[in-house]
């Protein structure tokens, strides 16, 4: 059995585990942010309303392991960032701890349960607040020990113009203390902003995408646009990694029209010739975290 820990900054989401297919929610709890010793004190509560004790626990979490020096990096708990998490852990529950960024574990979710399903390379990509990203193969993920790859929501790759009939696009500044990442302009907040620099209006994320879905014209043109501009980089890490299916997550998944238009976009700028989807919705029905952090630990602990 597999302790499944989603962990956010705002919640902490449990579920237990014995077999990919058997994962049992246990509920959510709020997430200590500030204080170590009261983060660990609530998953020692969590293990102790198990039905028993597990072999292991396995985290995704809403931040990065340094491949270099194996410590978090995490703005969102801040009492974790910097830690060797997975060993301080081990330590405090006495358990095997994984520890795995939340895209990461979005896409294994999606390569064993969801979208991904028989594809041999899953790009799994979120698109919500900002960007994010995570890369599967053969079941395994590619960011084994940690690290970045999948990560295309940053690097200052974005076009300086985009749409028919084209437009300057300035490079925003992004979180990552660069300028021109996808991620500036690929969220909620990027579309925001993608909109304010068009037209002049200050409209949140779902009026925008509600004035595209009924025809508005300025919606229209700022997602043709965001569509533009996001899909060139989509389309190189396809190139780049392979990937077969590109399961998308988040909150902007749902604007109605979106993902047809992206995979549209994305298809005819790739090498490879598709006849079918490439780019699809996200399948994997239970919490994609605690999905992929319940397939994450049962393949590093109990089929070990």
């Amino acid at each position: 059995m597999i302790l499944a820990l989603d962990i956010g900054g705002s919640a902490i989401k449990a579920a237990w585990a014995d077999e990919p297919d058997a994962i049992t929610p246990m509920g959510r709890i709020e997430t200590p942010r500030t204080d170590f010793a009261a983060f660990v004190e609530t998953l020692r509560g969590i293990l102790a309303a198990m039905p028993s004790r597990p072999e292991a626990v396995s985290i995704s979490i809403c931040g990065v392991t340094d491949i270099e020096t194996g410590r978090m990096i995490c703005a969102n708990v801040p009492c974790i960032d910097g830690r060797l998490l997975d060993a301080e852990l081990q330590a405090a529950l006495g358990l095997p701890v994984t520890v795995a960024n939340d895209a990461d574990c979005f896409a294994l979710a999606e390569a064993g349960l969801g979208a991904g399903l028989g594809h041999d390379v899953v790009f799994g990509i979120i698109l919500g607040t900002g960007v994010g990203g995570g890369l599967v193969v053969d079941n395994r993920l590619a960011n084994r020990r940690g690290g970045y790859a999948g990560e295309w929501g940053h690097a200052t790759i974005l076009a300086t113009s985009a749409g028919t009939p084209p437009v300057e696009i300035p490079h925003f500044p992004c979180g990552c203390g660069r300028a021109g990442c996808v991620d500036t302009v690929g969220g909620a907040r990027g579309v925001e902003k993608l909109h304010m620099h068009l037209s002049g209006e200050v409209r949140d994320s779902r009026e925008i995408v509600v004035g595209w879905a009924g025809g508005d014209p300025a919606a229209t043109r700022t997602m043709e646009i965001y569509v533009d501009l996001i899909a060139a980089p989509l389309a190189l890490a396809v190139n780049i990694t392979g990937a077969s299916i590109v399961p998308v997550g988040g909150g902007m998944a749902g604007a109605p029209g979106l993902i047809p238009a992206l995979d549209k976009a994305v298809r005819s700028r790739i090498l490879r010739q598709l006849d079918r989807p490439l780019v699809v919705p996200a399948q994997c029905a239970l919490e994609p975290g605690l999905v992929g952090a319940a397939l994450l630990g049962l393949d590093r602990f109990a089929y070990a």
